[in-house]
């Protein structure tokens, strides 16, 4: 499957965005679906994350309450709606889907992954 995000940009501390995960060559709800983020020189980290059949969501702590993953199986598109952004949201942000049922937090458990779009929180 390839997986093409968008939606990414500059916005003021406080402000909102909300990136899109366009998946072709598969069907989306054959998969488990992430929202990871790489700032500069750091790691790759999970953000958020939804399985395939009973949409359950799980989020990065600090994330939680500002942030949703939600997914809509007939557009074949993953979204993550980001509120009260603040500066540390600075980064890459990264769709990966997995085979198989289970959620993981590691990129290593994903098995494709889509180019990435830049996200800046300004003060």
């Amino acid at each position: 499957v390839h997986l093409v995000e968008s939606g990414g940009g500059v916005v003021q501390a406080g402000g909102s965005l909300r990136l899109s995960c366009l998946a072709s060559g598969g069907t989306l709800r054959s998969y488990v679906m992430g929202w990871f983020r790489q700032a500069p020189g750091k790691e790759r980290q999970f953000v958020a994350g939804i399985v395939r059949m009973s949409g359950r969501t799980d989020y990065e702590d600090s994330v939680k309450g500002r942030f949703t993953i939600s997914r809509d199986n007939a557009q074949n598109t993953v979204y993550l709606q980001m509120n009260d952004l603040t500066r540390d949201a600075t980064a890459v942000y990264y769709c990966a889907a997995r085979n198989g049922y289970s959620l993981f937090k590691t990129p290593d458990e994903f098995d494709y992954w889509g180019q990435g779009t830049q996200v800046t929180v300004s003060s």
